[in-house]
């Protein structure tokens, strides 16, 4: 069990945390569409995965903005903001704020996720909900960078995530 921060006071955390080095646990999410939608659709590509308690919350928001803003820069990625949000919800967001990039997906049949991630809040009264965190996997659905952001309000760091996903090559470093 973790612990992050909600306006200084402490949340408990369950489940397992994925570390840097561990294969991502597999899960099954629901579309927009209210289609399900596996971890192995995306095999052979680079995923950045931010877990947010919902769109509805201003931290929410923000990151599935800035989700949608790093889709436009990154190349063979796929962005994936994941809420406890209704498809409909997801959907009616969507659209009002114009997101072609980010894929936003809810656990409305998947709620396995939240413990498989080590982010389910299982204190009342947010029981349900998940704690904001960041999780960058590579082609293989290994976990290259993974954050638990500390208080449920803030942003997690997507610079580390962004390079975790793309180091710098060989030839890069040695110039």
């Amino acid at each position: 069990m973790s612990t992050v921060l909600l306006n200084g006071t402490p949340i408990n955390v369950g489940g397992r945390f994925p570390r840097a080095g561990d294969p991502a646990p597999s899960f099954m999410l629901v579309d927009t569409n209210l289609q399900d939608v596996a971890l192995s659709k995306f095999w052979k590509r680079k995923k950045l995965i931010a877990v947010v308690p919902s769109l509805d919350a201003a931290i929410g928001m923000v990151i599935a903005k800035r989700m949608e803003g790093l889709g436009y820069e990154l190349d063979h990625t796929v962005l994936l903001t994941v809420s406890v949000d209704t498809p409909y919800a997801l959907s009616r967001i969507g659209e009002s704020e114009g997101f072609h990039k980010v894929q936003l997906m809810s656990t409305l049949r998947g709620r396995d996720f939240h413990k498989d991630y080590g982010v389910m809040i299982t204190d009342v009264p947010l029981s349900g909900l998940m704690a904001t965190a960041l999780i960058a996997l590579d082609e293989t659905d290994t976990v290259v960078y993974s954050e638990l952001v500390s208080d449920i309000n803030s942003e997690p760091n997507y610079n580390a995530a962004i390079e975790a996903l793309n180091p710098p090559k060989a030839e890069e470093t040695e110039a």
